[in-house]
């Protein structure tokens, strides 16, 4: 009886094991495209370069068990900085939201759920900067992040830096779910 007992319990934990694996954590966006490109909406207006300069949609599912917050981040790690760009940062969205719209990281943050707390980008305001590579350079990555967190919020506000944000969700990571595009000039 304990063998079959043994083996019962094993299976289930392989059949839960499967169905978890089949169910990860992603993320989608409406807004760029199956190329993966950053469409005109997405880029940033100033320093020669001519867009929309609003986030994208985004929509996550499957976060893991234990998350009490999200936090999103846009990064490029192409730019030649020596230490990459960040693009936009955004923490305290609650567990139960699961999409942003479009243009949800306008510096009013009139777009975003209640509570939620946007960082200061790298081009020095609190917000969603654009795409902007330097013209000619090969194709930047942008790396769009979203952060299922142990906590419910953050103790960061709106001049908190990418570094410094970065710090505090590498700190309470649960999962990450990652989607990345493209854009050059």
């Amino acid at each position: 009886m304990k063998k079959r007992s043994v083996i019962a319990i094993a299976a289930l934990a392989a059949i839960s094991f499967q169905v978890s694996a089949a169910t990860p954590f992603s993320i989608t966006s409406e807004d760029i495209s199956g190329e993966r490109h950053l469409a005109q909406p997405q880029i940033f207006e100033g320093f020669g370069c001519h867009g929309g300069n609003q986030s994208p949609q985004l929509a996550w599912k499957n976060p893991p068990a234990g998350t009490k917050s999200f936090a999103v981040t846009v990064y490029d790690p192409d730019a030649p900085t020596g230490s990459g760009w960040w693009h936009w940062t955004v923490v305290n969205i609650p567990a139960e939201v699961t999409t942003l719209h479009a243009d949800a990281g306008n510096p009013n943050g009139e777009k975003l759920p209640a509570g939620a707390v946007q960082g200061r980008n790298d081009f020095g305001y609190s917000g969603f900067g654009g795409a902007c590579p330097p013209a000619g350079d090969k194709p930047h990555r942008y790396q769009m992040t979203v952060w299922a967190l142990d906590v419910d919020k953050l103790p960061l506000d709106k001049n908190a830096s990418g570094a410094l944000v970065g710090f505090m969700l590498n700190s309470h990571v649960l999962a990450k779910a990652q989607l990345t595009a493209t854009y050059s000039r």
